[in-house]
């Protein structure tokens, strides 16, 4: 069995749910503090929760049901038996015959870690889920000296709640990022620490196989007899890269401290909402439409500026009669495109009664933080819209006939009305503006003040006068030609 890290002058704390508290000579709770809170294995909780007849025995979690699929997380029973992540479905049934395995999909763990998200809010505004590891949080525990009794009553109420919603969680309360973590994956229950040399040496003594790192480089470690955080930090770090890959400097800058990232917290859920008011019923679901086509885009660009994308959206509407109707329709996933919206909205006024007619509407957007291609794909997006232009050309032609759509092609001819021509419009294109090509060399590119990119510049149009411009008196030698303004301006 793995030797747990003890913190110094531990005392045991006889709760509902028993926590193990470093007790501090001072009871003010420190102005620097940082948490780690470790749902064990999320996807594994997930899974039990789907099988609920497994949960008295060892269970593992793999990326695909079948005999060559990779393990992901354990239980500690399964753990006990010398099933580690990394291993094949097959090998942990020749370790462990009563083993049960199956999948957790993302976006089921992505829905695990928005509720966990939801419910450490409650406890602190700035909490910081895990890029790498589902299911490790960690959670601003500063300025709560004013409002808690003490930090261990702090975590147990924490560690409560998530287990009122049907999480099994641990919590380790210190002064860095690597060290609450490494001692959140091997405590029992809540940990609390006073200083920091007691926080190191706890997180010294963790055991590697208890922490998320490569299984290829823990195996290579195991074989050089390394086990613990410190023995992996003794090692000297000329070579390391070049010996155990790069995955094994990341873990070494971050064990060892030389990587102190600050908390980025995820921001919590702000609803963007909008008001419209009907100076007369409004009966038409038609016309509820294009009010609502009219106030979506400005919610979702303050979706956007927020890294959200659009997960619901609630209307509340308010008969004439004092009724009141609430509607929501949920894209499948988070999305900043209006259409795809407009379309579910469409569909959902469709079974609405609106016989008493609508005087006032309430609309709600819920996001869901996105990455950044889709907020580029939002950002970049032209505001004329060819594609669209052609459908709707495309309906007119349907209606009205192929004729109906034309456009203007002009041709050289002396009578304006006889300077351009009708022809039938296939598709739209945007304005195009052309551009000449400088027959001078790179110096004369240089000079033109109209340069746009390389040898291609726009054409250049010359100064239009209102009035006619007199000529000068001829002198009596003049040169060959008329001048206007001089040599400069040519003959």
């Amino acid at each position: 069995m793995p030797r747990y890290p003890q913190p110094e002058r531990e005392q045991h704390v006889s709760t509902a749910a028993p926590a193990r508290e470093v007790q501090a000579t001072n009871t003010a709770i420190h102005a620097c503090r940082l948490a780690c809170v470790y749902v064990p294995s999320l996807p594994l909780q997930l899974l039990v929760r789907r099988h609920p007849e497994w949960i008295d025995r060892p269970v593992a979690v793999v990326d695909k049901d079948k005999p060559q699929g990779k393990v992901l997380w354990v239980n500690e029973r399964a753990y006990r038996a010398r099933v580690l992540p990394g291993t094949r479905y097959a090998a942990g049934l020749l370790l462990c015959r009563r083993l049960c395995a199956g999948e957790v999909h993302g976006k089921e763990i992505d829905r695990g870690v928005s509720r966990l998200l939801e419910l450490l809010w409650r406890f602190s505004p700035e909490v910081e889920p895990s890029a790498v590891e589902p299911g490790v949080f960690w959670v601003n525990a500063s300025g709560l000296g004013r409002i808690e009794l003490s930090l261990g009553e702090w975590a147990r109420r924490l560690r409560a709640e998530l287990g009122r919603d049907g999480f099994t969680a641990r919590v380790a309360v210190g002064f860095s990022r690597f060290a609450t973590y490494a001692t959140a994956r091997v405590t029992r229950d809540i940990t609390i620490f006073e200083n920091t040399d007691t926080e190191h040496r706890s997180a010294m003594n963790v055991r590697l196989d208890r922490l998320h790192i490569d299984s290829d480089l823990r195996n290579v470690l195991h074989k050089l007899g390394i086990h613990t955080v410190e023995e992996f930090l003794e090692l000297p770090t000329d070579g390391l890269g070049k010996r155990f890959g790069a995955g094994a400097i990341n873990f070494y800058k971050e064990a060892s401290g030389q990587n102190r990232k600050p908390l980025m917290p995820a921001p919590p859920p702000v609803p963007v909402q909008t008001v419209a008011e009907f100076q007369y019923p409004e009966v038409d679901a038609n016309r509820l439409l294009f009010y609502i086509k009219r106030l979506l885009p400005p919610l979702l660009e303050q979706l956007a500026s927020c890294h959200q994308g659009l997960i619901e959206m609630v209307l509340e509407m308010t008969l004439d009669d004092t009724t009141q109707i609430s509607k929501s329709v949920r894209p499948a996933e988070a999305t900043l495109d209006t259409g795809i919206v407009l379309d579910l909205v469409r569909l959902r006024l469709s079974t609405i009664d609106l016989t008493s007619g609508v005087v006032e509407m309430t609309v709600t957007t819920h996001g869901k933080r996105i990455n950044v291609g889709q907020l580029s794909l939002f950002w970049n997006q032209p505001k004329r819209d060819v594609t669209a232009a052609n459908r709707a050309l495309a309906r007119v032609r349907t209606e009205f006939g192929h004729e109906a759509v034309v456009w203007a092609k002009s041709r050289d001819a002396h009578l304006p009305e006889a300077s351009f021509t009708w022809e039938p419009l296939a598709r739209t294109k945007l304005p195009w503006h052309p551009v000449v090509k400088l027959s001078g060399g790179p110096e004369e590119t240089k000079r033109s003040r109209t340069e746009i990119i390389g040898r291609f510049v726009r054409p250049l149009v010359r100064r239009v006068f209102d009035k006619a411009v007199l000529l000068p008196a001829r002198e009596r030698h003049e040169p060959d030609g008329w001048l206007i303004h001089g040599f400069k301006q040519g003959p």
